[in-house]
C-alpha cells in the first residue's frame, strides 16, 4: 500500500500573501470593466420637467412622504425618476468573461493534477 499523503505546509505569511493576491485579484477583477469604459449607461427620459412638481412625476402621498425622508424635493427626486439604465448586451464581453473563468478553472485542474492523483494513490493504491 502506498504511503500516507502528506499535504504540503504554508507557512503563515505565505499564506497571507495568497490572501493579499486573491483580494488584489478581485479588486482588479471589479475595477478593470470600469477602467475599459463599461460602467453602467444611463439615459433621462424624454419629455423631463426643468421643475417637476410631485403631480408631475406621478408620486402618490406615501412616496412623496419617503422622497422627503431622504431629503430630497422634487428637482433631486425627478432627477433619479427620470433616469433610466441602459440595459444593452455585450455578447464580446460575456464570452471574454467566459474564456477567463473557464481558463481560471482550467489552469487549477492542470496544477492541481499532482496532487490529485496522489489523493487518489493513496485511498485506492497505485492504479497505473
Amino acid at each position: 500500500m502506498a504511503s500516507k499523503y502528506v499535504p504540503p505546509k504554508q507557512s503563515g505569511w505565505g499564506q497571507a500573501l495568497d490572501c493579499i493576491f486573491v483580494l488584489a485579484l478581485v479588486y482588479v477583477c471589479l475595477l478593470l470593466p470600469l477602467l475599459m469604459g463599461g460602467g453602467a449607461s444611463t439615459y433621462t427620459v424624454p419629455g423631463a420637467q426643468d421643475n417637476p412638481t410631485w403631480e408631475s412625476l406621478h408620486q402618490n402621498p406615501t412616496m412623496v412622504q419617503q422622497w422627503n425622508k431622504l431629503d430630497m424635493g422634487p428637482k433631486e427626486a425627478g432627477e433619479l425618476i427620470n433616469t433610466r439604465f441602459d440595459y444593452d448586451f455585450n455578447w464580446l464581453a460575456l464570452i471574454v468573461t467566459a474564456a477567463v473563468i473557464i481558463g481560471y478553472f482550467v489552469i487549477l485542474l492542470i496544477m492541481s493534477k499532482k496532487e490529485y492523483r496522489d489523493v487518489i494513490n493513496e485511498a485506492f493504491g497505485d492504479g497505473k
